[in-house]
């Protein structure tokens, strides 16, 4: 871990309209030891486009100004932090790795879990693509399954089923050289999903079995946790900027009056604003018809859902999660999206919530930094391991794998 008592953990969410950073402070010498927010920023990010650099210069500034308002806020200066990695390059598979033990005594060490972790990791990639992550799930002695830890456990033969993330390497380096122009040095890079899951997630659902769907401004992540392990990744390129697209072309308006008509009026249930709805722009009134309004943006709810839909089965596990859907980012703020996606993929869903986060945290309750405020606590739990995948290679990243195994609940209530 860091060496100071009172150590400070940095989130940071670069997202495709808006960076945010969250900066966290753990006390390990209070009586309770515990973390809380004590500085965050937010600055309109307008470099991205479909969750990839297209302006370099512009997502910079995004960065330096939400880390200088976290920094200001929490008399802190920000040097490194836990990255997200979004985009619909973003990817995940299954692996397996095998290994020998070849000590006389045939006892299974640290090393040996290691070293079959890494055996997992050789796996045909395209020269573009790189491994971020390496989640171990299961491992196999001499046949023996669903062994958690097989550590001091004896035998010759040593199996592991594995969950790896990539991403592209182009994708990558453009936000590595991003961070650098802003100064900051990425601690960790993880999928925006995980981390949102960091933190809406209990216990009782990574164990039953749950997905979080994050939909943001052009991307959805959706991450699905089972048996307390990441099962399946994935980006969808689709997010709240396509209902604003709909709703200008729909309703015949500029794009700037249709982001009002959204963020003000839409709604995928009955709320009683039937009739005519208005939004006020540039000192004129434009009057709409509500019906209008919630069939398209219910139109294109429906097609992202389709696709959330469509990884679920991927794993087989199309209306078969008991713990549900959790609806994170700024497009679950519609009114009526949880029993929305409830009805259309059959499952109980919900609206994901922090819970008890201390601090200044009741100023960064908006869904919109879950991501930032889970990225926070990841980095928290990987201090003193960090990697960076772009000069760690695949010994790196199957180290967060079994780190976040070992600490995924220890920072839950």
């Amino acid at each position: 871990m860091r060496e100071s008592a009172s150590q400070y953990f940095v989130g940071l969410d670069i997202g495709t309209s808006a960076v945010r950073c969250v900066i966290g402070s753990y006390d390990a010498a209070s009586d309770e030891p515990a973390v809380s927010v004590v500085g965050y920023g937010s600055s309109p990010n307008s470099g991205f486009r479909k969750g990839a650099i297209a302006h370099l210069d512009d997502v910079v500034s995004a960065i330096h100004e939400a880390v200088v308002e976290a920094e200001r806020i929490s008399g802190i200066h920000v040097e490194n932090a836990t990255v997200n990695i979004n985009g619909a390059h973003v990817s995940s598979i299954d692996s397996r790795g095998v290994i020998a033990i070849s000590t006389a005594s045939k006892q299974i060490s640290n090393d040996d879990k290691l070293r079959v972790q890494e055996a997992a990791t050789i796996v045909q990639l395209p020269s573009n693509r790189e491994i971020i992550q390496v989640f171990p799930k299961n491992y196999q002695v001499d046949g023996h399954d669903s062994i958690k830890n097989p550590v001091g456990m004896q035998g010759v033969r040593l199996e592991v089923e594995t969950h790896i993330i990539t991403a592209a390497t182009p994708n990558l380096r453009s936000l590595d050289l991003a961070l650098q122009k802003s100064n900051i040095y990425p601690n960790n890079h993880t999928a925006s999903g995980l981390a949102a899951a960091e933190i809406v997630l209990s216990r009782k659902q990574r164990e039953a079995g749950s997905a979080v769907v994050d939909i943001g401004a052009s991307t959805t992540n959706v991450a699905v946790i089972e048996d307390g392990e990441i099962q399946h990744v994935a980006v969808i390129p689709l997010g709240g900027i396509n209902i604003t697209n709909d709703l200008a072309i729909g309703l015949k308006v500029d794009l700037e009056i249709a982001e009002k008509v959204k963020i003000q009026h839409a709604a995928l249930a009955d709320t009683g604003k039937g009739g005519r709805l208005s939004v006020e722009h540039d000192k004129r009134n434009f009057v709409f018809e509500a019906e209008d309004i919630q069939m398209i943006i219910e139109a294109r709810v429906e097609e992202i859902l389709d696709f959330v839909d469509k990884e679920l089965k991927k794993i087989h596990r199309s209306q078969k999660l008991p713990g549900g859907i959790t609806l994170v980012g700024g497009t679950s703020k519609i009114s009526g999206i949880a029993e929305f996606a409830k009805e259309y993929l059959g499952l109980s869903a919900k609206i994901g919530e922090m819970g008890n986060i201390a601090g200044i945290a009741d100023d960064i309750k908006d869904s919109r930094f879950i991501v930032a405020v889970g990225l926070m606590h990841l980095d928290m739990i990987f201090a003193g391991q960090s990697f960076n995948t772009s000069l760690g290679g695949s010994r790196a990243a199957e180290g967060v794998g079994s780190l976040l195994k070992d600490f995924w609940f220890k920072i839950k209530p």
